[in-house]
């Protein structure tokens, strides 16, 4: 019997993260098949899901990245909704099922993403959020969205989780990767995850495509995950970090590089990297003073 809703993790070394997550889409009382895409851990997060039923496990000899391990749950799963959830995210009860009556809402809708929360319970950024051109980019950089209750449109800050939480569910140009629920018939005719990305970035570039494909994107308030963001990258800050800045740059030259001249692009691309220097930088101060 096909399952109503495929979810698909990937994995890498969420260590016991992993188990909350799959037993919160365990406990949602829906008809689910998990599959997890292990990015070849090390630190046995696999070993506490031995015994758990209607669970698929794929393993990867190596990191294969992000959205190529997403690739491969596509490929193997069975279902026509496609969840896509971070080993460190975890539904509060009834999250899911309200994901999937708004997905369905509308024939239009190709993809939906709940209210991520903090440990502490407040928004996290980027479960709802406007797609970072290089200007918003560096508006947000620079701190000039202090200017935007004078020039709103001018000075307009990409991430929205300052902004009042609205009543119901909105339509957004992305949401995060961390959470996405998504149709099958969307996905044949926008394509499946860019694999050229490693590590972030990933997810505004599927948003990208769903919207350029006519597919709405809509934010469901009422459904929440805590979401423990960064929990899996914490030993490789500099890892994750270099493969952020870089896949930037892809989604920028993709999407952007016709609207800005090459001069301006350089400067972009410049930008990027000395943003890569300062954040790599900092790190290793912080990390040699804790040392």
């Amino acid at each position: 019997m096909t399952p109503n809703i495929s979810a698909i993790v990937v994995n890498y070394n969420a260590g016991p993260l992993l188990t909350e997550c799959i037993n919160s889409l365990r406990a949602s009382s829906m008809d689910i098949e998990v599959l997890v895409v292990d990015n070849a851990s090390r630190d046995g997060s696999l070993d506490s899901l031995n015994g758990i039923r209607g669970l698929r496990i794929i393993k990867n000899i190596e990191n294969r990245g992000f959205a190529a391990a997403c690739n491969q749950g596509i490929e193997q799963a069975l279902a026509d909704n496609l969840l896509f959830l971070n080993p460190d995210c975890s539904f509060v009860p009834g999250a899911l099922k309200e994901l999937l009556s708004e997905l369905h809402a509308d024939s239009n809708t190709g993809m939906v993403g709940g209210l991520l929360l903090n440990l502490d319970g407040t928004e996290q950024g980027g479960g709802r959020r406007a797609i970072p051109t290089p200007w918003r980019s560096f508006v947000r950089a620079f701190g000039l969205y202090r200017f935007a209750s004078r020039w709103p449109k001018l000075f307009f800050d990409f991430s929205l989780h300052k902004q009042p939480l609205p009543p119901d569910a909105i339509e957004v140009e992305a949401i995060s990767g961390a959470c996405m629920l998504v149709k099958r018939e969307a996905i044949d005719q926008v394509g499946i995850w860019d694999d050229g990305y490693f590590l972030h970035c990933e997810d505004l570039d599927w948003c990208m495509r769903f919207r350029q494909k006519g597919w709405k994107i809509m934010f469901v308030p009422s459904a929440k995950a805590v979401h423990e963001h960064g929990a899996c990258g914490r030993g490789r800050p500099l890892f994750v970090e270099w493969h952020k800045h870089k896949g930037m740059l892809r989604f920028y030259r993709k999407f952007f590089r016709h609207q800005y001249p090459g001069v301006l692009m350089v400067l972009v691309t410049l930008g990027v990297w000395v943003r890569f220097l300062f954040v790599a930088g900092y790190s290793t101060l912080k990390r040699f003073h804790k040392s």
